[in-house]
This record gives C-alpha cells, structure tokens and sequence, in this order.
C-alpha cells in the first residue's frame, strides 16, 4: 500500500529466498572477496567483448541465485535487471540467455534498488509467486562509455570512483513461512535532483542531494526514528558523496551515527587499492548486498537494513550537450522476520 507521498509498504512480506554475485579480478583482491559465489582472474571472462563480458557477469550471478534457492529459471515468472551500457544491451543478452519474462530496467547505479523495489511491489501484490532481480556492471565497459577507453591511460583526479566489475541478483517469493527469512517491507522511490553539476568525475558529489532527499522521505512517509535500523547504507556515493550525504542529513534532523551510516563503494574494496573515492557502478550495491550483506543477515550481523541505491541519469549524449547531471535514489527496507 501507498505510505505517505513516495513509499510503498509491503505487507506480505516477500522473501528474499537466495541470492548470489559475481565479480572481476579486482574485486577478488578487496575486502569483501569470500561474499562472491564466482570470482573471475580476468576482465575478459572467455569473451571477445567487455560488453559480452558484462552480460556474463549477470548470467552467473542469477544462476548462482537460483542454484542456490534449488530453483529452475522456468519457475521464474519475471526478470528485473538493467545495467549502465547504451540501451541496457548486456542486461537484455542475458534475458535471451536465459529466457524468463524480462522487465528491462534503468536507473543508473541505483537500478539494483529500483528492480528489488518493483519485483517486491509484484510479488506483494499477487503478480507474481516468484521472481527474480538483479543489476551489473563492467569496469572497462562503463569506462569506455562513459569516460575514456582504460587503454588512453587518463588520469582521474581523487573525485573519482572506480566502476565495479560485479553483478548481484536475488529471487523473491510469495513464501508464506517467513520464519528465519529474509523479507522486504517498504521502499521509498525517489524523485529526480539536480543540482547543476556536470563534472563526471564527481558523481558522489552529484548524487549526494538525491540520496538525502529519498532516506528523508522514508522517515518522513513511514513515520521511523533513524534508530530503527541496524544499518542505513548507500549505493555509491564514495567518500566525498557520503559524506555530504550525511553532512545534509544532519541539517535535516536525522540522527544517523557515522557507525549505521555505511556506503556500498567504500566497503567493497581495500583501503591500498586505488579507487580514488570509491567504487561506484550499478553492479556495486547489487554485488554487496546480493552478497555480503545479506549473508551477514542470514548470520545475525543485521536485523533490519535500509539499502539507498543512487544513481546519476546521465549519457554520452547529455554530456556533450553540456547538460548538467539529474540524480535519483531509491530506498528498500530489508528486515529478518
């Protein structure tokens, strides 16, 4: 049901049956390399492309998901993905892999919270018994789209986050024993902030507006004190972007302690790779949640999780239009039962 201006609360609970992520040879050296179901030694992954590559990466992390949960890919009823690259094509190429019901999903970097949102939504409201979610990204795909080719060698000032190499995804049920499960219990869709930046080597900095705007909406429309969470993590908003991010939510009121507040592009990879302030990309909140923070839940790390995915709308094309850079953010409340 709807909850306040921009929030949907789910009250059947859908379950987060299984999930499952794979990542990149740069991803198996950070800190959260044991959370991965498949790691790969190069960025190539057996293809001819980054791009045939990045569709591997999601293929694997939905498999891994439902291999895990004893499911088949024809007792899926939907598939809700999307990625960075033009016209989602990896994302699309795996649907015809794999061959489920597809919703083609795009939202930037926070596509992983705006699949989970919806699938939840479906799977809530009798659309659906199960379904599964995710989102990817490529390192070298999204540069190459978005920035320069790794091979041109361009610096990047300290702005900068490093696209993950990673792909996460999950199935939901309408399982009615949720004892022990994990479920989701609202979402907060957010709406489109721009406050006129146009450097796309700071998205933190750009998304950070958008961030505070959707985690103040979700209080604000379900009526929870911050403390009701164990955790209230971003997407990737990287050093800078966080921390401006809670800079505003502490001008809002919000008491979130720097300890709840975490960011899914500072906790991926360590402190002596070089990431300038982060790592960002819509695989990155897909492949820590859909990996690490979910099992820290099933092991009783966290009872109660907000996930904040954050994504910058930009393209090559706005970009050299010297369009500045429309931001969003989208909220889901994962909770165990």
């Amino acid at each position: 049901m709807l909850i306040g201006r921009q929030s949907w609360e789910f009250m059947n609970r859908p379950v987060i049956e299984s999930w499952g992520a794979s990542g990149g040879p740069f991803e198996a050296e950070g800190k959260l390399a044991a959370d991965f179901d498949v790691l790969h030694d190069d960025l190539w992954m057996g293809q001819d492309s980054y791009e045939k590559a990045h569709r591997v990466l999601l293929e694997e992390a939905i498999k891994a998901a439902l291999q895990k949960g004893n499911f088949n890919k024809e007792d899926m009823q939907f598939m809700l993905a999307g990625d960075l690259i033009n016209q989602i094509t990896p994302t699309s190429f795996a649907a015809r892999t794999l061959q489920i019901p597809y919703f083609g999903l795009f939202g930037a970097c926070s596509t992983s919270m705006e699949g989970l949102a919806l699938a939840s939504f479906i799977v809530n409201y009798q659309g659906a018994n199960k379904t599964v979610t995710g989102a990817s990204s490529h390192n070298s795909a999204a540069e190459k789209q978005f920035r320069y080719p790794t091979e041109y060698g361009g610096q990047k000032p300290p702005t900068a986050q490093w696209t993950v190499t990673g792909a996460g995804a999950a199935v939901l049920t309408d399982n009615q024993d949720k004892q022990g499960k994990i479920v989701t219990t609202s979402a907060t869709i957010g709406k489109v902030v721009d406050m006129g930046l146009s450097d796309p080597f700071n998205m933190g900095g750009a998304m950070a507006p958008a961030a505070a705007d959707t985690i103040i909406s979700h209080f604000k429309d379900l009526n929870l004190d911050p403390s009701y969470y164990d955790l209230v993590v971003t997407g990737d908003l990287g050093r800078i972007g966080q921390a401006t991010t809670y800079d505003l939510l502490q001008q809002a009121g919000l008491k979130i302690t720097k300890e709840q507040f975490q960011d899914c592009g500072l906790m991926i990879y360590n402190e002596e790779q070089p990431v300038q302030s982060g790592g960002s990309g819509a695989g990155c909140s897909a492949s820590v949640l859909y990996g690490h923070l979910l099992n820290q839940m099933s092991k009783g790390e966290y009872r109660k999780i907000l996930v904040v995915a954050t994504g910058a709308l930009l393209s090559p094309l706005s970009f050299q239009q010297k369009e500045s850079i429309p931001c969003i953010a989208h909220a889901v409340s994962i909770e165990m039962n």
